[in-house]
């Protein structure tokens, strides 16, 4: 995963990259929007940490000016924590804003929260059998017919078939399906598990239990 920081400032935007780095993320950097816009043109990148309050190209000037075809998942770090800025920001399509001064771990935390909830292995869609996942119109169809899921129990399909055959913790589903700030009870996930089994019929035993982790999506041998 390919990281792209936007700050003037020098001082955080090496915090930044140490903190993303030790993540195990590729890191670039850019101290204007201007530059940005630039590196965006040539690069691919999975998720950019934009400032607002910059030189030659302020953060929001560059999100309008930036093409529709090289949209970023974009976490805003800024020091102005006006609801005003905030609901711009979000009006103009970022997955996060976050104010300085900030935690570098909980900036991490949310980078990997907003990748985990914008990047889809299944790309359009995934067939098994008669099982079939449509990403871009949100449906399930197990033959012809059109299975009704919750947007929760689609996530956590897609998540989980995303990662066949990988054993993932209850936490992990709780991380990346309802985010990183959800606080409630991971019983959650059993009751959602329970109804999207429920509503997978033939194809429920695909979702096994792994005892004392949590669940894992497999395609099943007859």
């Amino acid at each position: 995963m390919k990281i792209l920081i936007i700050d003037d400032e020098k001082g955080i935007r090496s915090i930044i990259r140490e903190y993303c780095e030790n993540s195990h993320y590729e890191v670039d950097e850019a101290s204007s929007g201007k530059e940005a816009l630039e590196k965006i043109m040539n690069n691919d990148y999975d998720l950019m940490v934009l400032d607002i309050m910059m030189p030659e190209m302020d953060g929001f000037t560059m999100l309008k000016e930036c093409p529709k075809s090289k949209k970023i998942p974009t976490i805003i770090l800024s020091a102005r924590s006006e609801e005003y800025d905030k609901l711009s920001g979000f009006d103009l399509g970022i997955d996060d804003y976050m104010t300085k001064p900030f935690s570098p771990k909980e900036l991490v935390a949310r980078i990997k929260a907003v990748i985990n909830r914008t990047s889809k292995k299944i790309k359009e869609s995934y067939t098994y059998k008669t099982l079939s996942i449509n990403i871009a119109y949100h449906t399930v169809k197990i033959g012809d017919k059109i299975i009704n899921l919750t947007p929760k129990e689609f996530d956590i399909l897609v998540y989980l078939v995303n990662n066949k055959n990988i054993a993932i913790t209850r936490e992990q589903l709780l991380s990346n399906v309802w985010g990183y700030d959800y606080f409630g009870d991971d019983r959650t996930v059993d009751t959602h598990i329970k109804m999207l089994r429920n509503n997978l019929g033939i194809y429920r035993d695909n979702i096994q239990t792994v005892r004392g982790i949590g669940y894992k999506y497999v395609e099943n041998e007859e």
